[in-house]
């Protein structure tokens, strides 16, 4: 907990926290302790520490000196820390009944938070009219928001340091406090308006309503009587022609036609060469592309018959390669057995001679000699002479024979 080192020393070796509060070992009984024993916020119990007359690192301020008697209030303080507490527990203090619950629990965040946090923890009660009285002794009450900002703003508490907040923190901090202050002050210079202004505001707000209502009422009427005498102008002109002869009408548009039919027939000759070399162009067009059309699939079916040919080429080109790779590896396999069991074997006869001897030495040790019998010995000692004999004719046979085939 980054607090200051004679405060700390004072609450580590006070009668209260190694006796009373070593006893309290969960949440809630610290939360009841600080409901019958806190009474204000300071570090130091009244008139316990003497800080008149002190100057300079000895200062108050600095929090050296010969101290005090700690407060119950930084005691248990320090026991929530030591207790560990969970975020969901802070929340719960911050929003308890108890007003010194609530100071004790914006001490903590203070104490214990990084300073990037503090401003997401303490601006939601930055408004928050609740009175708490942090003095020991009584008389000067604050409200719950003006605490969380000296918090924010100030590093000295009642004869002691908080942890300092790095310089861009610092800024960034102060230029929220002022923007909120800036927006309050609005908010509040158009809540005092004269009532008269305002009045006004909404005459004219309302007179404007209302014009725009007449405004589009006679529009909506204009565009009734266009639609309406529009539809009686169609409906005189449709009885109009239904009144005419059918004579006359007729007579009319042979004449409307007549000029158009004449157009029509000198034009008729040259419409049908046209007609004729565009289906002719047409016809060509669309003959060289089939053409092209199958000399394409022609192309890409030699293209990938050629493709299947090179395919099988190299997967059978592939297989032989790895037939022959697989052969080597078996041969190479085979040829290591072979040396491995001919190793095996040499090691076992060299193996024997050498228990032989082992067993000799031991025997001589041992004086097993001496127990048994002598002429028993000898004929032991002559079979084992000629099975050597035998045994290293044996191998002279066969190294010759190696050296032959070789």
């Amino acid at each position: 907990m980054n607090m200051n080192s004679l405060v700390l020393n004072n609450i580590q070796n006070s009668n209260y926290f190694k006796y009373q509060l070593y006893e309290l070992h969960t949440y809630h009984q610290v939360i009841e302790e600080i409901t019958r024993k806190v009474k204000h916020l300071e570090p130091w119990e009244k008139g316990s520490r003497k800080t008149a007359g002190q100057t300079g690192m000895c200062g108050g301020v600095r929090g050296v000196g010969a101290g005090g008697v700690v407060s119950s209030a930084y005691c248990l303080l320090y026991k929530l820390f030591v207790l560990k507490i969970t975020r969901n527990q802070i929340n719960s203090m911050i929003n308890h009944k108890h007003s010194y619950v609530r100071g004790l629990a914006f001490l903590f965040l203070r104490y214990t938070q990084h300073p990037s946090t503090f401003w997401d923890w303490l601006d939601p009660y930055l408004d928050d009219e609740e009175e708490i009285d942090p003095r020991a002794g009584g008389g000067r009450p604050i409200t719950i928001g003006e605490m969380c900002e000296q918090l924010l703003t100030r590093l000295d508490w009642y004869t002691t340091l908080f942890p300092r907040i790095p310089v861009v923190i610092m800024k960034e901090i102060e230029k929220k406090i002022e923007d909120r202050k800036a927006a309050i002050a609005e908010e509040n210079q158009y809540n005092q308006q004269a009532p008269d202004t305002r009045e006004g505001r909404y005459e004219d707000h309302r007179e404007g309503s209302y014009r725009r209502e007449d405004d589009s009422r006679a529009g909506a009427v204009r565009g009734e009587d266009n639609s309406r005498a529009g539809s009686l102008r169609q409906e005189e002109g449709r009885r109009e022609g239904s009144n005419r002869p059918a004579e006359d009408r007729r007579v009319e548009s042979l004449r409307r036609d007549e000029p158009r039919s004449r157009e029509a027939s000198r034009d008729r000759p040259d419409r049908d060469r046209r007609d004729d070399r565009s289906d002719s162009r047409r016809d060509g067009s669309s003959d060289l592309k089939r053409d092209d059309r199958s000399d394409s699939r022609r192309d890409d079916r030699s293209d990938s018959r050629r493709d299947d040919r090179s395919d099988s080429r190299r997967d059978g080109s592939s297989d032989l390669k790895r037939d022959d790779r697989s052969d080597v590896r078996r041969d190479d396999r085979s040829d290591l057995r072979r040396d491995d069991r001919s190793d095996v074997r040499r090691d076992d006869r060299f193996d024997k001679d050498k228990r032989d001897d082992r067993d000799r030495r031991d025997d001589r040790r041992e004086g097993r000699r001496d127990d048994r019998d002598p002429v028993k010995d000898d004929r032991d000692r002559d079979s084992k002479r000629e099975d050597r004999d035998y045994q290293k004719r044996k191998k002279y046979r066969l190294r010759l024979c190696v050296d032959t085939t070789a």
